[in-house]
């Protein structure tokens, strides 16, 4: 277990600097020029060159990617050229937001993959698993943001049961929190949950087919029995790696929703760096959304080891 843990955590590490230096590469391929965005309507020559030269730009980009990787190792991720604050604090201050947005999301959708799922399974080609094929079809297929949107206007404009956006701390109002969580994590949730419907479904009616199924059936277990111990216990093991993708991917693609809801986490820090060229706010946004969504599969593959003995290290 320790070699595979040793390899797989080799392999992340080498994933990390490719994409460490496709990150760095592409966000300097961007047209438009950082200082003189940052600067706006109170720039002269002067404090332009003396910011261009303090933030390193004018250096060879070999030169910016080893100083900008050697500090992202230590945690510094530099300065913002728009605010001038620490990019590592700006990104602390808007994680609990995307944290609590993504955990949310993915409750959503194992509270309905799971259940439609093997209940589809279970009734093969009935109504229930032509409704469940269709609605999660209808899920994967709508835009979040244009299904956002229909959520605002029916619950917030029209019954005004929860608000239109914003986000409110934990630590404020617990209560206000949740109720602002309720229609982006619904939106975000629907999406995640039909992958996983389908994904549920089809992992229930394999593990339905196993030999060992039909043998604990023919001894006489009870349904339920050979339904909770022989039959779930199996097809939800590969569910395990598919939530962790689908937890990685609501940590890094939630750009769409935040915006419509206005809700201040990642995915809005990352846009609004885009839109002012701020290098190092952008670098260090993608690069958390990289370390993120390798260390959850790192972390998936190890847990599925010790899930499922058959794999071998």
């Amino acid at each position: 277990m320790t070699g595979y843990a040793l390899r797989r955590t080799a392999q992340a590490v080498v994933v990390l600097l490719g994409v460490s230096v496709a990150v760095f590469s592409l966000v300097h391929l961007v047209d438009g020029d950082p200082i003189r965005l940052a600067l706006g309507t109170r720039f002269d020559q002067a404090t332009y060159d003396a910011l261009r030269e303090r933030s390193g730009l004018d250096d060879p980009l070999v030169v910016q990617y080893l100083s900008w990787i050697t500090s992202a190792v230590t945690g510094d991720l530099g300065v913002s050229f728009r605010s001038g604050e620490p990019v590592t604090l700006l990104i602390l201050e808007r994680l609990p937001a995307t944290l609590s947005l993504a955990g949310a999301a993915l409750v959503v959708a194992l509270l309905i993959a799971v259940p439609l799922g093997t209940l589809s399974a279970l009734r093969p080609r009935s109504v229930v698993d032509g409704a469940s094929t269709v609605l999660s079809q209808i899920g994967i297929s709508v835009p979040e943001f244009w299904m956002g949107i229909m959520f605002i206007l029916l619950f917030a404009g029209t019954l005004g049961w929860f608000p239109a956006g914003g986000y409110v701390p934990f630590t404020d109002s617990p209560a206000g929190w949740a109720h602002a969580l309720v229609l982006p994590a619904v939106t975000t949730g629907l999406v995640t949950g039909s992958v996983l419907t389908r994904f549920t479904r089809s992992s229930v009616l394999e593990a339905l087919g196993a030999e060992h199924v039909r043998t604990a059936r023919a001894k006489g277990l009870p349904p339920r029995a050979v339904l909770n111990w022989h039959v779930l216990r199996n097809a939800l093991l590969p569910l395990v790696t598919v939530t962790g993708v689908q937890l990685a991917y609501l940590l890094s693609g939630v750009v769409v929703v935040e915006i419509v809801f206005a809700w201040p986490g990642l995915g809005q820090l990352a846009l609004q760096a885009v839109q002012s060229r701020d290098y190092p706010l952008l670098q260090g946004a993608v690069l958390l959304f990289a370390v993120v969504f390798l260390v959850l599969n790192l972390v998936v593959d190890l847990l599925y080891t010790r899930l499922d003995p058959r794999i071998t290290v």
